[in-house]
């Protein structure tokens, strides 16, 4: 693991219900934020693959976990790790943990496409620096 594919934060009211619970879709905004950074450590912007890579990329599936709750003020970390790179198309997965214990495991999947919009292989660059990814952690579903 590095800096590069993880993010910390700390829940803010804004964050969570009434309950002061994290609210679910909030792990959303967090996975994108910390695929777009870790990306962009790589000299990539998700927006501006095609002039890079040839590619554009779509997210095709997303879903989420929840293992236990989390609380305004707990400060979570998201870690990128790899789940799959296929022919074309790749999985990032997403654990949530708060001090050390998985909160909510997460993942995107998302699909390249070329100029055309059809179907293409993932670029030899960008599966290169998905592999540098960490493997899961977490024995989960």
């Amino acid at each position: 693991m590095s800096d590069r594919d993880r993010l910390t934060f700390q829940l803010s009211y804004g964050d969570c219900d009434a309950m002061g619970i994290a609210y679910f879709a909030i792990y959303y905004r967090w996975m994108e934020r910390t695929y777009t950074t870790w990306l962009y450590s790589h000299g990539l912007r998700s927006g501006d693959l095609e002039p890079d890579l040839g590619v554009v990329t779509v997210g095709v599936s997303s879903g989420a976990t929840y293992h236990r709750t989390a609380q305004v003020f707990d400060e979570l970390v998201c870690q990128a790790v790899l789940d799959r790179v296929g022919t074309s198309s790749y999985t990032v997965g997403y654990e949530f943990t708060c001090e050390g214990d998985l909160v909510t495991r997460g993942q995107m999947t998302y699909a390249c496409r070329d100029e055309t919009f059809a179907k293409t292989a993932v670029p030899d660059r960008l599966a290169g620096i998905l592999r540098t990814l960490p493997s899961p952690r977490f024995d989960v579903p």
